[in-house]
């Protein structure tokens, strides 16, 4: 994983906003499929849609692309439906990354034993 980066995201949200959550999320899945550089993008909800997680796998210059130029012009009202609980993120980043996902509380792991086929 020298060269991805991968982040999950646990999100708390009221369920009497879900749908307008749901509709705001696909906006931002069709944005982010354009990316050339996003490997995966993916979001699930628990049953009674108080939680949501996102799992976004990049390579890893993509990720600050994303950050500062698709989710951007969705940001406020996503952080207006949601609360990020935790954000953790693994594999490599940059200054640059790290400074904007610190602002969501970032959690970095590194990798000290392990594979990826």
């Amino acid at each position: 994983m020298t060269d991805e980066t991968v982040c999950i995201y646990h999100l708390t949200l009221d369920p009497a906003n879900f749908e307008t959550f749901e509709e705001l999320v696909g906006r931002i899945v069709s944005a982010t499929r354009q990316e050339p550089g996003t490997l995966s993008y993916e979001y699930s909800v628990n049953a009674d849609q108080t939680a949501a997680h996102i799992v976004e796998r990049y390579r890893t210059p993509d990720l600050l692309g994303h950050l500062k130029d698709t989710f951007a012009p969705f940001a406020e009202r996503f952080l207006e439906l949601v609360t990020i609980e935790q954000l953790f993120v693994y594999g490599s980043t940059t200054p640059e990354i790290r400074a904007t996902l610190d602002g969501f509380g970032a959690i970095y792991m590194t990798l000290f034993d392990g594979f990826t086929r």
